[in-house]
């Protein structure tokens, strides 16, 4: 079974738990939960599965049960707290302390380096800056971001880039991307971050309205009633046309300057919720 620093799902760790005990004896769910002292022979498998949750005191019982110790607990309680988390600030607040409490002991969530990188506007734009301009020192970068950010803020975020792969240097001494496109994949965690990062690029979009010329920014936007199959339709055009966007960016290697495009399709109504 894995180190539980390599978690970020509870439910998944007591499931794991379980079926490295069966695998080797005749250890069954109600057993598991005797000694949880929860009186349900299927109670943790239903927690296991996302059905229940458990309560402050079920967690260290839970924790007990496992001959979890010492930081394990710790690690194991915030896990639980994230998931049950209700909103982003919660979450974010959980799972900085699931980070803290890996730091400390020298071991890497795999889904850490991408909340990180999600969690700002300033990881994304310093990644696609800093190869654009070769040789520029932190202050040059800073100046060049819009909004401006101070040089030490640039010189905080090119060492989590460098740190978390996302930029390396050259022989020349220059940051040259890892990887021309991120995506936020399938994790538990990043999401959280990713809606923190579109309030920020909202916020900034914002700004560019009255901050930019109008013949450096592009703003248009319609108002119209669909069904639900014709939301899911425009859904997959807008990703179609995300990707065509992506590979123009791509077709040349220079960069005159970083953009961002946000694509936003939401209700302005909510007949659906009132049906309910």
């Amino acid at each position: 079974m894995k180190e539980i620093l390599e978690y970020t799902s509870y439910r998944q760790y007591i499931a794991d738990y379980y079926a490295d005990k069966k695998a080797t004896s005749a250890f069954t769910w109600q057993e598991f939960a005797n000694e949880a002292g929860f009186s349900s022979r299927v109670y943790l498998k239903y927690v296991s599965e996302g059905r229940f949750n458990l309560s402050d005191a079920a967690t260290i019982r839970v924790a007990d049960a496992m001959r979890l110790v010492d930081y394990e607990r710790e690690y194991f309680a915030e896990m639980v707290q994230f998931d049950h988390a209700k909103t982003d600030d919660e979450k974010k607040s959980a799972f900085n302390k699931m980070l803290a409490i890996a730091d400390a002991h020298k071991a890497k969530i795999l889904e850490g380096d991408s909340f990180r990188f999600f969690e700002s506007w300033k990881n994304p734009v310093i990644r696609e800056l800093a190869p654009s301009m070769p040789g520029a020192k932190p202050l040059a970068l800073a100046h060049a971001c819009r909004p401006e950010i101070t040089a030490a803020e640039v010189s905080d975020v090119l060492n989590f880039l460098v740190k978390g792969g996302f930029l390396e240097k050259n022989d020349e001494g220059n940051y040259v991307q890892t990887n021309k496109s991120l995506t936020t994949g399938r994790m538990d965690v990043t999401p959280v971050a990713v809606r923190t990062m579109h309030r920020q690029m909202g916020e900034l979009a914002l700004d560019a309205i009255e901050g930019v010329a109008q013949d450096k920014r592009n703003f248009s936007g319609v108002t119209f009633g669909i069904t639900k199959e014709g939301y899911d339709e425009i859904v997959q055009e807008i990703a179609d046309c995300r990707k065509k966007v992506v590979a123009i960016a791509r077709k040349n290697a220079a960069t005159d300057e970083v953009y961002r495009l946000n694509m936003q399709l939401f209700p302005l109504t909510q007949k659906q919720d009132l049906k309910k």
